[in-house]
């Protein structure tokens, strides 16, 4: 029987759909050459490649996660071709961004323990008399060509040269929103050392980052800067920038642990098996910054999401959370707002403190007030109904069980 003519519009449009992402992926492979492959980085190669090949997550070509990942394409693509959009992806009115103030950033903070979050991963950690500057990202989107990729919703809360002295940059992996060339052009004149996961010194070499001012550590290496020691940590992530690129650099988060005061960034990752065995050799940790936005139901492995960042915190010793990875860039289909509403809901439930200040605003968690709503009441997706179920082995059927509070309704 003759399809109908609505059948007919209906089937042009998915084929439309299809032939435009087909399309946007092939202007910007061709816009990524035309533009200079410098911003790609680089592949490792000589004394980076002999380094990596060393790792002990290093096999058969590339790095590994302990437990494989595991996403659900097909369906991805189904949505990307047939699905809604989610509502309030992005926000309608201008985000409430705090202007940084250099003056205070040049002062210690009192506690001995201050963070300033600039939106999505970029913050700074003042911590025991060290500064160190966490996956800064100031360019306009994240991405290899300047007119395409994830659009910034607002400017950098404070100029890259108006910054106190920086001790440490920390860049947790290589994706765009995370290795940010515009950042780290603007910093490699300053005397902060560059601490990487294992290959991404090729990266920053390939920009004329100075080799005595990059140090690359492996899952549990540490390195001593001031009076702290950094400490890369096992994370369940990918890396690349570029075809070919894929997973040829490690990811990682961090613990920056002083004789004062504590930190753990988890870096981009699906929550995974040694959270705990992180908190028992490193923790407790006076804050934790936690990948608590950019999730899907779909590829649960990549993201730890809300409820998973507030279980990971409790298992690393946490005291005070603050997430990130959320309100600068859309990256995936859930409301803008929804991580924030999502680990209140699921904090509450888990007795943890929180910490959300506005994009630009620093804090002194170990002196954390009550979260003041800054971001509009919107609708979103409760645990319930949209819930972020790690794999245990890469595998749809056994998952981990985080969240406590499926049945809280959304605001």
């Amino acid at each position: 029987m003759a399809a109908s003519g609505q059948t007919k519009r209906t089937r042009r449009g998915w084929l439309w759909r299809g032939l435009a992402a087909l399309a946007l992926g092939s202007t910007l492979l061709a816009g990524a050459f035309t533009a200079g492959c410098t911003s790609l980085g680089d592949t490792p190669s000589g004394e980076h490649l002999k380094r990596l090949q060393k790792s002990p997550q290093w096999h058969d070509g590339s790095f590994h996660n302990v437990e494989p990942q595991w996403s659900d394409a097909a369906g991805a693509w189904r949505r990307l071709l047939f699905g809604a959009s989610t509502p309030d992806v992005q926000p309608a009115t201008p985000v409430p961004v705090v202007r940084t103030d250099p003056a205070l950033l040049a002062q210690p903070p009192a506690s001995g323990l201050r963070a300033t979050w600039f939106g999505h991963s970029s913050t700074l950690v003042e911590i025991d008399g060290v500064r160190v500057l966490i996956d800064p990202f100031w360019g306009e989107r994240a991405s290899p060509v300047p007119w395409a990729g994830p659009k910034r919703w607002f400017p950098p809360p404070i100029a890259l040269d108006a910054l106190p002295a920086i001790d440490a940059v920390i860049i947790s992996h290589d994706h765009y929103d995370h290795l940010d060339r515009t950042a780290v052009e603007g910093l490699k004149s300053s005397h902060a050392l560059f601490v990487v996961p294992p290959g991404i010194g090729a990266h920053l070499a390939r920009w004329h980052v100075p080799a005595e001012r990059i140090v690359e550590l492996d899952w549990w290496e540490s390195r001593r800067i001031g009076g702290i020691e950094i400490t890369a940590t096992p994370a369940r992530h990918k890396s690349g920038r570029f075809i070919g690129q894929q997973d040829k650099t490690l990811w990682a988060g961090f613990a920056l642990v002083g004789p004062k005061h504590r930190v753990w960034y988890s870096g981009d990752t699906g929550f995974h098996g040694e959270l705990a065995r992180i908190g028992e050799r490193l923790g407790p940790f006076d804050l934790t910054l936690l990948d608590a936005g950019q999730y899907d139901t779909l590829w649960p492995d990549t993201h730890l999401g809300p409820e998973a960042a507030v279980r990971a915190h409790q298992l690393v010793r946490g005291v005070t959370l603050m997430p990130v990875h959320w309100a600068l860039l859309k990256e995936a289909n859930h409301g803008w707002t929804e991580p924030a509403e999502r680990v209140l809901a699921a904090a509450r439930c888990a007795g943890v403190t929180v910490a959300l200040p506005r994009p630009g605003e620093s804090i002194e968690p170990t002196r954390a007030r009550p979260v003041a709503r800054w971001w509009p009441e919107l609708p979103w997706q409760t645990a319930a109904s949209a819930p972020v179920a790690a794999t245990k082995k890469g595998e749809p059927g056994e998952r981990f069980e985080v969240d406590a509070c499926r049945k809280e309704k959304p605001v």
